[in-house]
C-alpha cells in the first residue's frame, strides 16, 4: 500500500515503484507537477483500439472540483485508489486527492480490492466487478463511484441493502471522468442520470448526446442514444453504432441487454448475423456451455417489443473485455 496525504506537498521521488502500479502513479504524479499543461492518457478501447489523448490539467482540476462538491468531499478525507492510473479513473482519483487534499491510500489494483483491508474510507471508485467481489466489506467505504461498465441487473439489486452511498457513472475519457452520476445503492428506481452542475447537453439529429461540460471549450458528440428528461437529466438508451436495423426495426442492444440481466446470470451481448429476410436477425451471444432451460427462459421472457426475442443463441468460452470490464462487443 502507497499512503499519500495530499495535504502536504508530495514528492514523487519518495514513493515506492518496484511495481509497475506504483511506477503509473509515480509517472502522473511527476507529470502533474511538471510545467506542461496537459496530461496523456488513453481511452478504455471498449469501442475501437485504444489511443492517446491529451487533457489540460486545468480541466481535470475542475472536474475533479464538480465530484468533490457532489460528494461533499473534505480535506483530510481518506480515499482508496484501486484502479490502475494508466486510465482516466484512476488518474482522477489522484487528482481529486490532489484537488481536495484527500489522505489516500493507494493499493495494487485487483478484482478483490477490499480483501485485506479494515479500515474506513470516505470515497473510492471501482468497476462493476471490483463491487461484486467486495459486497461483503463495502462498509468500509461511505461514497462509491461506480463506473468502466454498466453494473448488472443482479449487483445493483445486491447493492439496495448497503449503508454505502452507489453511485453509477457516465462518461469517457474525452469528458475527463464522469459527466453524470445515477444513484443505484438506494431502495427507490433511478433510471436517469443527473448531470455534473452548469454541464450542457443536447441530441443531434442522430439522436446521440452532445455535451459541454463548464471546464472544455468544444462541444464533445458522442454515438450515446439518450433521451433527455429535463435540463440535468437524462436516460441512456445504448450506443448507436451498436443499433441492428431487423426488418425496418430498430433494436438497442443495451435495451435489450438491460431486460434480460434479471434472468442471466452469466455474460452475454445481443448482437446480429445476416439474414436473407430480416437483412439482419437478432440473436443473443451466451458466455459458456449450451443451456436448454435458459434457452426457454429468454423464448418465454415477456419483451417490451416482440422484435427484441433473439431468433439464435450462440455460445461462446468468454469474451474479452477491457482493462476496466467491460464487454468487448466485437467478436
Amino acid at each position: 500500500m502507497i499512503d499519500l496525504n495530499f495535504s502536504k506537498q508530495i514528492d514523487p521521488d519518495t514513493i515506492p515503484c518496484q511495481e509497475k502500479w506504483q511506477l503509473d502513479i509515480v509517472d502522473f504524479l511527476k507529470d502533474w507537477y511538471s510545467p506542461s499543461t496537459t496530461i496523456t492518457t488513453k481511452t478504455s478501447g471498449s469501442t475501437g483500439t485504444p489511443k492517446n489523448i491529451k487533457l489540460t490539467k486545468k480541466a481535470m482540476a475542475e472536474s475533479a472540483k464538480m465530484t468533490g462538491t457532489f460528494l461533499n468531499l473534505r480535506a483530510n478525507d481518506r480515499a482508496l485508489l484501486c484502479m490502475p492510473s494508466s486510465y482516466i479513473a484512476g488518474k482522477m482519483m489522484l487528482v481529486r486527492a490532489l484537488v481536495w487534499k484527500l489522505h489516500l491510500y493507494c493499493i495494487e489494483p485487483t478484482s478483490h480490492p477490499l480483501e485485506n483491508l479494515n479500515m474506513i474510507f470516505t470515497f473510492s471508485a471501482m468497476t462493476p466487478m471490483q463491487v461484486e467481489n467486495s459486497l461483503e466489506k463495502l462498509y468500509l467505504i461511505k461514497k462509491l463511484i461506480v463506473g468502466g461498465a454498466q453494473p448488472s441487473f443482479q449487483l445493483v439489486s445486491q447493492l439496495k441493502n448497503q449503508s454505502t452511498d452507489i453511485y453509477e457513472s457516465f462518461g469517457m475519457t474525452e469528458t475527463i471522468s464522469h459527466i453524470a452520476l445515477k444513484k443505484i445503492s438506494d431502495h427507490e428506481e433511478h433510471p436517469v442520470f443527473k448531470l455534473m452542475p452548469n454541464t450542457k447537453i443536447r441530441v443531434d439529429e442522430r439522436g446521440c448526446l452532445c455535451v459541454l461540460p463548464p471546464f472544455l471549450n468544444e462541444e464533445i458528440k458522442t454515438n450515446d442514444l439518450i433521451s433527455i428528461i429535463s435540463e440535468n437529466e437524462f436516460e441512456w438508451k445504448g450506443r448507436i453504432d451498436n443499433v441492428i436495423n431487423s426488418g425496418g426495426i430498430k433494436i438497442f442492444p443495451e435495451q435489450v441487454e438491460k431486460q434480460l440481466k434479471s434472468v442471466i446470470d452469466s455474460d452475454f451481448i445481443i448482437s446480429s448475423i445476416k439474414d436473407p429476410l430480416l437483412g439482419n436477425k437478432v440473436v443473443i451471444i451466451i458466455a459458456g456451455k449450451k443451456d436448454t432451460d435458459l434457452e426457454e427462459k429468454i423464448l418465454d421472457f415477456n419483451f417490451d417489443n416482440k422484435y427484441e426475442k433473439p431468433k439464435e443463441f450462440i455460445y461462446v468460452d468468454s469474451f474479452a473485455k477491457t482493462p476496466t470490464g467491460k464487454i468487448i462487443r466485437k467478436i
